[in-house]
């Protein structure tokens, strides 16, 4: 008896609402419609009842709850010329599992009727934030003077500012830097799009899209809708971050790294390329700062140990006995301070892989009979150790010195030269490709606006031609060094190198031609008009220096173990 008496009663609860009720089974046919349901769908129970309810029902989400098993509460649906609200759950038996889904709804057209005949937004307030309040994208609502009317709770996670600090004052007040769209909009009457600004206290960056409201035909204030991408910009910086990093770890540099289209560079490139496929020594020669180390690294990406180590030493920078004991490593007790155990070399950390060896020209002649040991028989001895070890290490050597007029000097093993000039490529300074210096100043400057976080997109004709103009006499360092001085001094805002971003001396070069130009003689042996060049430069560093042939060295960017070669072999006292 009562369960007949719920079950009538129940029955008249949902025959006297003026909420539609319509349920589905298991198997997502209409068990339930009631006459609320008949009255705002326009369709009988009779017609639907026992029916698959995607067959029956327009645009119903039923069949979604019940699989998703998730509520769906608050949703506006469209049923033909009718609007409706409705909330949608799942039905669940005793022990969990769901049986069913209910949908409860009702007829809002005559309210969205009422709502386009209001002539003032204040008297939409209540039913607006009703609505843009569910949203997670940050809205704000300005009246026709553009004081803000409406805020959402997203809106105050992203500016950070309460609502009492926004709703009443003007659209200005969550601004930190730019302007605001709104008042932009309210003068204009034309929508803007994809805006950036900073909002709030702590200045998120936000994209903004704000569009004018218009009712008969008047505006009557703006709404905005705010995107945050402060978490994006720093996802985006932390990810170049990490770029950065792992490029340096990896030390990887490939073919396209290596700018120029000169046919001297595409030539040295081919000649690269062809060695990369051969497990042979190569030679790269060349003036300090032409890109001798993109070769080798691009050398070793392309050939078959690229999987391996590519490991790099400057000669010039260690003492020989240190450099040493970094090359072929040592034997516990080997030296004061040798640790216990020993160490492995760099020749041992390289195996399957390759070994730059940087200025190659400045290591001792001792030094020089223990690396064409390598060569030759494959193997290393650790210092203070008397067993071999086999490497399997592939050697790029390089150097700005004339390796051939050290061996003749007596300088450099000629035994070793032959043994490391198998493959020699030559890269020719830029002042001999000037073709090449605009490719590699727009490629360096891509590079510099990622480290210096600029926006530099270009340069000026007459930048450009400065650039051309110059010498480069310290190369693609040095074109990276005047580049990387011109974005720090320039404002943030600007977007293209001017003539006057550049360091002087550059400036000059096209504005100061040379006064008197160079006489036309009669062309002489090349190797001694190169000779008398090198030491009337010689000479007059040295004059410049005041004699000093440390300062000497270092204004002609070559060790100070060339300068004394140099000095002996021209015999300047």
């Amino acid at each position: 008896m009562p369960e007949k008496t719920d079950s009538k009663l129940l029955s008249t609860i949902m025959n006297s609402t003026q909420e539609g009720v319509v349920a589905i089974d298991a198997k997502g046919k209409v068990n339930l419609f009631n006459p609320a349901a008949e009255r705002i769908t326009g369709l009988t129970a009779h017609a639907v009842l026992g029916r698959p309810a995607t067959e029956v029902i327009p645009n119903t989400r039923l069949h979604v709850v019940l699989k998703e098993g998730r509520a769906e509460l608050e949703q506006l649906q469209r049923l033909g010329e009718s609007s409706i609200i409705t909330s949608r759950f799942p039905v669940t038996d005793e022990q969990g599992r769901i049986t069913g889904a209910v949908a409860v709804f009702r007829d809002v057209t005559r309210l969205e009727d009422l709502s386009e005949r209001l002539s003032d937004l204040g008297q939409a307030r209540d039913l607006m934030e009703a609505v843009i309040d569910a949203t997670h994208d940050a809205i704000s609502v300005a009246d026709v003077i553009g004081n803000n009317i409406i805020v959402n709770s997203a809106y105050t996670r992203i500016t950070g500012l309460p609502k009492e600090a926004v709703i009443g004052k003007s659209a200005t007040v969550d601004i930190a830097e730019g302007e605001s769209m709104h008042m932009k909009v309210l003068r204009t009457g034309k929508p803007v799009k994809n805006v950036r600004l900073k909002v709030g206290p702590s200045k998120n960056e936000v994209i903004v899209n704000v569009a004018p409201i218009f009712i008969d035909g008047r505006i009557k204030g703006s709404v905005g809708v705010i995107h945050d991408i402060s978490d994006i910009m720093e996802l985006t910086e932390e990810l170049t971050t990490a770029k950065k990093l792992l490029r340096h770890l990896e030390a990887k540099y490939t073919w396209e790294d290596i700018i120029g289209n000169s046919a001297a560079i595409t030539g040295a490139k081919e000649q690269a390329r062809r060695a990369a496929m051969t497990p042979a020594t190569v030679l790269l020669l060349g003036e300090s700062g032409t890109g001798k180390e993109l070769f080798a690294h691009a050398i070793h990406s392309a050939s078959s140990r690229t999987g391996g180590k590519f490991i790099r030493v400057n000669c010039a920078t260690l003492t020989e006995s240190l450099l040493e004991s970094e090359l072929f490593g040592y034997v516990e007790g080997a030296f004061t301070g040798a640790i216990k155990g020993g160490r492995k070399g760099l020749f041992e950390e390289a195996d399957k892989g390759t070994l730059f060896l940087d200025e190659i020209s400045d290591i001792g002649r001792s030094l020089q009979s223990k690396l064409l040991r390598v060569l030759q028989e494959k193997e290393i001895v650790r210092v203070g150790g008397t067993s071999p070890v086999d490497v399997d290490v592939r050697i790029i050597a390089a150097t700005n010195a004339d390796l051939q007029s050290m061996v003749h000097a007596g300088e450099f093993r000629e035994d070793l030269f032959y043994r490391l000039n198998v493959i020699p490529i030559r890269i020719q300074p830029l002042r001999q490709r000037r073709g090449d210096i605009l490719p590699t100043a727009l490629h360096v400057l891509f590079r510099l606006n990622q480290e210096l976080d600029r926006q530099v997109a270009g340069i000026s004709d007459d930048a450009a031609q400065a650039l051309q103009a110059n010498d480069w006499p310290g190369n693609v360092r040095e074109l990276e060094n005047f580049l990387g001085r011109a974005l720090i001094n320039m404002s943030p805002k600007d977007t293209t190198i001017g003539l006057n971003d550049l360091p002087p001396q550059l400036a000059h070069t096209i504005a100061e031609p040379s006064a008197a130009p160079l006489q036309a003689q009669a062309p002489g042996p090349l190797a001694a008009t190169l000779e008398a060049a090198e030491r009337d430069a010689l000479m007059q560093a040295l004059k410049d220096s005041g004699g000093s042939r440390t300062k000497a060295a270092e204004a002609l960017k070559i060790s100070l173990r060339s300068l004394f070669y140099k000095i002996s072999k021209h015999k300047i006292s």
